[in-house]
């Protein structure tokens, strides 16, 4: 088990990633090659994934050099997934070739204590060979992660939406609750439950940041050593796939965006943009819940909006493509019709 021990301080001081991390990304999504276990939560991506690296010519120089760095075990280096990564890619890749050398050194030994590596992993104490790593993981990240990164930040605007809720609704200690069944808060710990091994941190006032990662499977993940800036790197929730419900749009034969064009249905998209519940979109439309119900499918079948559920609620929110309607359309059919009716934007 792992264990947080929080002070009043540290709870101040907890916060939320504002975007994906890059560096724990390409970790994750290497752990995806090496189990089955929740493959279809991954399904869109695992094929394409694979026919894109044999493409690239990247599947050997994975094989050999990515996934022995990063076995799905109880650890791998802390240095491959730096703080700085939360700024970009490059950010992070900066941060694994300024990693000093003895430091390098000691986190490749205590790999090599849980896992049988190769001996050319010694020679990435020298920044030439460490520097050849980056470009690989630029690589990777561009042929693998890039071409997903709109599920990726869709999953996590969903999430930080989520969190937010807990956090008005109790305060941090509310966010701590709301992280998954697998972590537990125990005033003043917080648990995971599912840890492969007993670790403890004490946080002293450095607070904690949480990592909502789009690769990463049920297990949360957290650093080895104490001593680095604390972060829990926790699952973005993944719906089991169902079939497609049927829309207006299959019903009357129109293209989906067309059935978009109306008061209640374009005051529901705006309602999206911040995020919002079935009944708090049908309030924000003056429709009944059955009838926002009805308008949320289309906006979600046309690919304008996404929604998950938590628990007993469902909270829709726009896509990428649904943002770029909306930001593009302020002054056409769509806002025209819910502004002529008073209706509020989110």
């Amino acid at each position: 088990m792992l264990r947080f021990h929080f002070s009043a301080e540290d709870l101040a001081r907890t916060r939320v990633a504002a975007a994906p991390h890059p560096m724990w990304e390409i970790a994750s999504s290497l752990h995806r090659f090496q189990t089955p276990a929740g493959r279809w939560a991954y399904a869109h991506w695992y094929g394409s994934a694979r026919e894109r690296l044999r493409e690239a010519g990247l599947e050997d120089v994975v094989r050999r050099v990515l996934l022995p760095l990063f076995p799905r075990a109880s650890y791998f280096p802390d240095f491959l997934t730096p703080l700085e990564g939360t700024a970009g890619l490059e950010a992070g890749l900066e941060a694994i070739l300024r990693t000093p050398s003895d430091q390098v050194a000691t986190q490749l030994a205590a790999l090599a204590r849980v896992t049988r590596v190769p001996a050319w992993l010694g020679r990435l104490t020298e920044l030439e060979t460490r520097g050849e790593l980056v470009d690989i993981l630029r690589a990777y990240h561009r042929t693998v992660i890039a071409p997903h990164e709109e599920w990726v930040h869709e999953s996590l605007h969903t999430e930080r939406i989520r969190l937010a809720r807990h956090l008005l609704d109790g305060g941090t200690e509310g966010l701590l609750e709301g992280l998954g069944p697998t972590v537990r808060w125990r005033l003043p710990r917080l648990e995971i439950t599912t840890y492969p091994t007993e670790h403890d941190i004490h946080l002293k006032g450095r607070g904690l940041l949480l990592i909502p990662s789009y690769f990463c499977w049920k297990g949360p993940i957290s650093l080895a050593d104490p001593g680095l800036p604390p972060v829990l790197i926790y699952s973005l929730r993944h719906e089991i796939p169902t079939a497609p419900s049927k829309t207006a749009a299959e019903s009357t034969g129109s293209p989906p965006l067309q059935v978009l064009l109306g008061r209640a249905r374009a005051a529901v998209l705006q309602a999206t943009a911040a995020g919002v519940t079935t009944t708090e979109a049908a309030r924000r439309a003056g429709v009944t819940p059955a009838t926002a119900t009805h308008h949320t499918t289309a906006l979600r079948d046309a690919g304008l909006i996404t929604s998950h559920r938590h628990g007993n609620t469902v909270i829709h929110t726009l896509t990428l493509m649904g943002a770029t309607m909306l930001s593009k359309n302020q002054r056409n059919p769509l806002q025209a019709s819910a502004s002529a009716h008073h209706h509020p934007r989110a």
